[in-house]
């Protein structure tokens, strides 16, 4: 019989909760340990170059400092092949090992010493000499990489056989995560084995990492990490720091913390890169496209050639028989990119579906009915179906919870002083998942807890997984505690792009499962319990009460059972591998965002009046953690549409606004009336919970809505992100 589900689709608030908002849930930079030193990163002052010497005297005669650690006096690291810790191809930048420099604030040295406040001062202290040269910075300046092309029909004979023939280039900016917990380590040896407490949304992958560059196994790292204060992708790989931090532990032989900075975060860990997006389309005067070239250009650093999926939208979003896509990272001299939300859908987003909203200007189509002409039957670059694809029914969602019908000519609709406009955008992220593994123990108390090693940047991971666990089981929310982020539990993929609750989930239903069905066993064969040679499949568990189906008054419980057995416990080790139904289906989340602007006639100042998303997510276990991931993403999608954007200095490298009072982030004040829909159903096809992943799509497809509706308002054509007051002059 299906055990019953009264957990999986509720609205529960955060187990969690609490401990957060109290500031009891500690972070890697929270870690204390007695003896413990602090260390502090002395970045590089230009952007290209060569260190010709290090002068670390007077800040190694400042009194509590131990150690000034650079090229010069650095233990030697072995760097290691590691295939495990989400590097992108290239070769990653050695902490400490050499003396050239990469990029502006690159580490050139540290140093530790007794007090926070000894190791600043010491760093200020230390004076470092270059041979200096001009940094490329620019993407008409850097080295394109290889290609990645794809191609299909004869997308040259069509575009010039076609009715509309357009051409557009799209430019968003560089931007960064922000998250509000810095990145930072804490490290302590024992012998040849060490543990750190720090900020990563990949537990396996760190400890990969330290395992290779360090030379020892990989069960003589332990990286521990229970909460993390948001990431949104940063924190996918281990950075520099996490090595400093361990290097400088082993050489001073005593623990460790390295917090990075807020300025740090800029230069010492990844960011979502810039672009050069270009696209020609071919339409008939009805709209429906015959051909698309995608001409691709993005930053990378000089020594890692990071991609993202950004070719994926413009192979299968939209039917359409000829298509041409010429993808190639740039390399440049900064530091290595990392994914951002949404990473690869939500630029190729801005670049398709601007162009689209212009094409249905062009041809006088509603911008709306234009996709909905251009929907495809099947995967038309793969040339598989779809598992599940509910465009159709977001858009039209969309338009209703808008009031789409109210929408004008561009540049026509007014409330006083400020022109009003409605656009949209529609948007997909691809379902994926990787092998999971998770320990469930049922306790002689009636009580489960769950082990697993993926963290929870702040989705709800602990909460949704305790739901899962606790309708498996047969418990009650509270009677489940969910364990996360430490290397001692079994091992998961990374705790991003959507893939946690397919992939880590279904582990932990998948070992819920098999607890409970133990316990169903012992039941039905243990002669003085009420289940004795009851069939199996009959019994049902809720409230850790074990009864048969239809005839509640035969029951056990938990607690009987095992004390009668004499156990103390019941455990299992759930796991999960991806079927072929990834070779067999086009597996995606869908969105379509709908935004309401006001622009000021006379200032160009813009402000969002409403945003509205339509999500084809799959099924939802928690609609209140939904919700919570919806408004982020489109919170996220106001900076950048509005006001993200990094700025360097062309003479060095040096990122200009790298800290909170420049780098404008959304506040408050920013965020209108938000509105998210999520279409009732699941996709059976690759996990048995039924979900697609929620985190990424909302954030897709949110830029390029707000971006057409500014162009509704004002018919003006903004093809640069984020749109500022000066390109609306």
């Amino acid at each position: 019989m299906t055990q019953p589900r009264n957990a999986v689709g509720v609205g529960h608030a955060r187990v969690e909760g609490r401990l957060k908002v109290t500031g009891q849930a500690g972070y890697a930079a929270d870690h204390n340990i007695d003896g413990m030193l602090h260390a502090v990163i002395v970045d590089a002052t230009v952007g290209r170059g060569r260190i010709t010497g290090i002068d670390a005297t007077r800040a190694q005669a400042q009194p509590g400092v131990v150690a000034v650690i650079s090229h010069l006096n650095a233990t030697r690291l072995t760097y290691r092949e590691n295939p495990n810790s989400n590097h992108p191809p290239g070769e990653r930048l050695q902490a400490l090992q050499d003396d050239r420099v990469r990029f502006f604030g690159q580490p050139v040295a540290v140093a530790v010493a007794a007090t926070l406040q000894q190791a600043q001062h010491a760093a200020s202290l230390v004076t470092v000499a270059y041979a200096a040269e001009q940094p490329a910075l620019g993407l008409g300046e850097g080295t394109p990489n290889a290609a990645e092309s794809y191609a299909r029909g004869d997308t040259t004979g069509a575009l010039a056989a076609a009715d509309v023939r357009m051409t557009m280039a799209y430019a968003p900016a560089r931007t960064h995560h922000n998250p509000m917990e810095p990145h930072a380590t804490v490290a302590q040896w024992d012998g040849d084995r060490v543990t750190v407490w720090d900020k990563t949304q990949w537990i396996n992958a760190t400890q990969a990492e330290l395992a290779s560059v360090f030379d020892i196994p990989r069960a003589q790292v332990r990286v521990v990490n229970p909460y993390v204060g948001g990431a949104f992708g940063s924190a996918l790989r281990p950075w520099p720091h996490v090595i400093i931090a361990a290097l400088a532990a082993r050489m001073t032989r005593r623990p460790v913390k390295l917090v990075l900075t807020r300025r740090q975060l800029y230069f010492g860990t990844g960011y979502r890169p810039a672009y050069d997006y270009r696209i020609t389309l071919g339409a008939d005067r009805r709209g429906r496209l015959t051909a698309m070239e995608h001409t691709i250009r993005a930053e990378t650093s000089s020594y890692e050639d990071f991609r993202e999926a950004v070719t994926a939208a413009g192979e299968s979003l939209y039917s359409m028989p000829n298509v041409r896509i010429d993808y190639r990272s740039v390399a440049l001299d900064v530091n290595t990119p990392i994914w951002k939300r949404g990473p690869g859908p939500a630029t190729a987003a801005f670049a398709i579906e601007v162009a689209l909203d212009e094409l249905a200007h062009r041809v006088g189509v509603d911008p709306v009915e234009l996709r909905l002409r251009n929907e495809p039957e099947k995967d038309e670059g793969s040339g598989l179906p779809f598992s599940t694809r509910r465009l159709r029914e977001c858009l039209t969602t969309g338009a209703r919870e808008i009031g789409w019908q109210r929408r004008a000519r561009p540049g026509t609709r007014r409330d006083g002083d400020w022109l009003i406009g409605i656009g949209m955008a529609a948007g997909n992220y691809h379902t994926v998942s990787a092998p999971a593994q998770a320990r469930v123990r049922l306790n002689a108390d009636g009580t489960a807890f769950v082990e697993t090693a993926s963290s929870d940047m702040g989705p709800g991971t602990y909460t949704s997984m305790t739901q899962v666990a606790a309708d498996a089981l047969g418990l009650t929310l509270d009677t489940v505690q969910m364990r996360l982020g430490d290397s001692l539990y079994p091992p998961t993929p990374p705790h991003g792009g959507s893939m946690t609750m397919a992939s880590i989930g279904t582990a932990v239903l998948n070992g819920s499962d098999t607890v409970r069905r133990q316990a169903i066993d012992l039941a039905v064969k243990d002669r003085n319990s009420p289940l004795y040679g009851t069939a199996p499949d009959k019994i049902v568990v809720r409230a850790g009460r074990l009864t048969v189906r239809d005839q509640p008054g035969r029951a056990d419980t938990y607690e009987r059972l095992l004390a009668r057995n004499n156990r103390d416990h019941l455990e299992a080790v759930g796991s999960y591998t991806p079927n072929d139904a990834g070779q067999r289906f086009s597996m995606s989340a869908y969105a379509a965002t709908f935004a309401e602007v006001a622009v000021d006639a006379s200032l160009g100042l813009i402000r969002i009046r409403k945003l509205v998303g339509v999500y084809d997510a799959g099924r939802i276990v928690n609609p209140r953690l939904a919700e919570s991931q919806a408004i982020g993403g489109m919170v996220g999608g106001i900076g950048a549409a509005l006001l993200e954007h990094t700025v360097t200095d062309v003479r060095d490298g040096r990122i200009v606004n790298a800290n909170l009072a420049d780098y404008l982030v959304p506040v408050n004040a920013d965020v209108p009336d938000l509105k998210a829909v999520y279409l009732n159903g699941e996709d059976p096809h690759m996990v048995s919970l039924g979900v697609k992943g929620l985190g990424e799509v909302v954030h897709v497809g949110v830029a390029p809505a707000i971006a057409n509706a500014v162009f509704n308002a004002t018919g003006r054509r903004v093809r640069s992100l984020p749109i500022t007051v000066e390109a609306l002059q």
